[in-house]
Parts: C-alpha cells; structure tokens; sequence
C-alpha cells in the first residue's frame, strides 16, 4: 500500500539524515488523524509503517453487535457475515478490517499530504537548526550566492548562512560566487526556519585560524590567552608557551612569518600583533605597547587603572593611528590606560642633525635665518625654544611654533 508515499520519505531519511523511527511516527500520527476524520474520535485503529519495506498498512478494530449505535466502534453481525470471513465471529468478539486508502477520499487524502508535508518541513528546520547550534565557534567554508545592502548570503551544504554588515571585515568586498570562510556566530529560530549568522569580524574568527595555522595552538601547546581586535585595522594576540623550549611567539610568527601572513592576508591585510602573556600587569602593559618606550608604569589593581608616562615622541607609537593600539591595548589588559606626557631632555637625544641638512623640511629661507642666528643644529635650535626664536627678525611667534613642531616630528622620526 503506498509504496510510492513510502519510498519518498525514504529518500528523505537518506539525505536529511532523519531518524526512521521519527519519521514512521509522524506517517502514523497523520494517517491516525485520517482514521479519526473519517470514522470519529473514538474509532480505534492502528497504523503499521514499514521503512524498510515501503508499506503502510492501516487497520480499524470495531466491535460486533446486533444493532450499530455508534459507527465508529461498532459493526453489525450481519454486516461481518455478508463479508464471508473465513474465521467464525460472533457478537461481542472484536472485528478487524485493514482500510484502503482509496476509502478517506481525495479531500482527506490531500489534507494527509499537506500535513506530512508541513510535518516533514518542520523536522528538516530543526534538524538544520540543531546541526548549526552544536557548530557554534567553528569554522564553514561555503559559496557566496548574493551580495545585497546589509548582509551577504552565502551557501553552505545547501543551506543558507548570513554574514550581516556588522560581521563583515571593513573595507572588504565580496562577489557572488566567490568561497568565504567565517565562523559559525549564533543560530536563531523564526517562522521560516532557522536563521544562521555567520561572522568574519568576531574575535572567534580569528582564533580559530590561529588554530589552523598554528598547530602548537591546536594541539594545546601554545594557548591563546587573550584577543582584541579592531577588523581590518588590526588585532593584538596574548599567548602563552606550555613548553618552556617553545618559543610562543616565534611559533605563531612562523618562518619568515609564513604563518602569521597566512592569516592576515585571510583578514584582509589586517595587522595582527602576538604578545608574550604574563601575570605581571606591569609587564603585560608594556609588552601591549610596545614598540613604544616608557618611562613609567603605575597601576591601580583594585579599579583596573593605569598611568602611563613616556616622552613626547613616543605618545604617537602609545596611541596608535587613530587611538587603535592604545584601545586594544586596554582589551586585552583590561585596564583603562592614562597616558602622561613627559618633554624628552634635549641632552637625551643620541643624534643631532644639521641645519642644512633641513632645508627641504623647514625651507632654505628659514635655515638661513637659524644659520645667520649662530644656529648650527636642531637640537640647538629646540633648547633656544618658541621664546627665543619669535624674537629673530622674519619668525615670529608662529613660524617660531612651526619650526619647534617639525623638528620634533623629525627627531620622532629617527627614533
């Protein structure tokens, strides 16, 4: 009976991977709902599915009486030996007929349909659903297949991944058809199904690729203890050595940095630093900001504050392009970073440089005026100051100011 009906759902348990108890369960449960429609709620029936087989076999059980009073569990003596059952029956014993499935009629035949239908979609949402949440963290490779305002669609084992705009890597464009790796972020439910949300900017994207490129990190070795990340701008990586003969950072760098280039070409040229970890919040503070020299550290344990003092030249490698190094650098310590001002001594500086040697800098008109004032050298020229300076014929006040403010920068530059 069937067999066709069967077999599709069959098909389905091959490539859905659905359980086939599950899925004889949901065939009784419509085709009992059929039985009810057809002869009452109380008719008393029982829906055999064989899986492996392709049949459905579907029996009613009603008792024999003399006189019907209730259809739906009763049939008539005369009606059970005009059939000709081989077996002798009398009244009071149970009868036993399997029902064709030609007996409901179209209409109930269509409503069986559509409900195993609605059935069968709900399964394969869940099961989808679940697959994605126990993959939560991990890394897909699929298909972009549309590119739209706010998100990108992508196919991932026929299934659809969104990466919204808040997810994306900035400043990186993507094209259907192209493959893009992400990491599997959240995975919701909606009346249409799951929605699954991928993310290329999520600190987990880039750990994970750390334990793809690094196999000290995916095997335990090294561990990652810390990630702060700006997308496409740049990331700072705390990591620990388990193995006192392994060098943390070194391995992570790899090879004339083979391995850590592979991730950031992947981020989009995204520059990515690696820091030796440690307990010490004073050391871990000044491995976060280096390249920069600081003079002094001073911290605050209790409300996770930090002064920081360094030179003039130095407050621009402390800061980072648009703040982005000290930010990261609080992420990842955890402390809110105060930065100090302190003027370099002009004695301090390990090499002068001549004026003539500035023309291009300041202009050969400028120098001229400095050579003619005794002046021979930058750094003569910075202990003189704006005061000094504003006071020499063809200066003033303001080009007094410039004139300190580029050589500084120029001095800034040779550290």
């Amino acid at each position: 009976m069937n067999p066709e009906i069967v077999e599709s759902f069959a098909q389905m348990v091959r490539e859905k991977s659905l359980d086939k108890d599950v899925l004889a369960g949901i065939i009784e449960e419509i085709f009992g709902l059929l039985v009810k429609k057809k002869f009452g709620n109380d008719a008393r029936y029982d829906v055999v599915v064989n899986m492996d087989k392709g049949d459905i076999e579907i029996f009613l059980e009603r008792t024999i009486v003399e006189k019907v009073e209730d259809p739906s569990t009763e049939i008539s003596i005369d009606e059970v030996n005009a059939r000709g059952n081989e077996e002798e029956l009398e009244v009071g014993d149970d009868y036993v007929e399997k029902i064709e499935l030609s007996q409901f009629g179209r209409r109930l035949i269509n409503l069986a349909r559509q409900n195993l239908n609605q059935k069968i979609r709900e399964i394969e949402k869940d099961i989808v659903y679940n697959e994605y949440k126990e993959m939560i963290g991990e890394i897909v490779v699929g298909d972009i297949y549309q590119v739209r305002r706010n998100d990108v669609l992508v196919n991932h084992n026929k299934n659809e991944l969104i990466l919204p705009r808040i997810e994306q890597i900035p400043r990186e464009k993507y094209k259907k058809g192209e493959t893009i790796r992400a990491v599997v972020k959240e995975v919701k439910k909606n009346q249409n199904g799951p929605v699954i949300i991928i993310s290329r900017a999520d600190n987990m994207f880039l750990r994970r690729l750390f334990e793809i490129e690094i196999p000290e990190i995916y095997d335990g070795v090294i561990e990652i203890k810390g990630i702060a990340r700006e997308p496409g701008e740049r990331a700072k990586v705390a990591v620990e050595s388990q193995d006192s003969r392994i060098d943390a950072v070194g391995a992570c760098v790899g090879m004339k940095g083979v391995r850590i280039h592979a991730i950031v070409r992947e981020l989009n040229n995204e520059n990515i630093d690696v820091i030796n970890y440690s307990d010490d919040p004073v050391v871990f503070i000044q491995r976060c900001l280096a390249p920069a020299k600081l003079r002094q550290i001073e911290i605050d344990e209790e409300n996770k504050k930090c002064t920081v003092t360094a030179d003039t030249d130095q407050i621009s490698l402390i800061v980072g392009r648009n703040g982005v190094n000290i930010r990261l650098a609080m992420k990842l310590t955890g402390y809110d970073i105060e930065v100090l001002r302190q003027e370099k001594q002009l004695d301090e500086y390990e090499e002068d440089i001549e004026l003539p040697e500035l023309r291009e800098e300041l202009g050969s008109d400028i120098v001229d005026i400095l050579i003619s004032n005794r002046f021979e050298t930058a750094v003569e020229v910075l202990k003189a100051g704006v005061d000094k300076l504003k006071e020499i014929e063809g200066i003033g006040e303001e080009k007094a100011k410039e004139i300190i403010q580029i050589l500084e920068n120029q001095f800034e530059e040779e550290e």
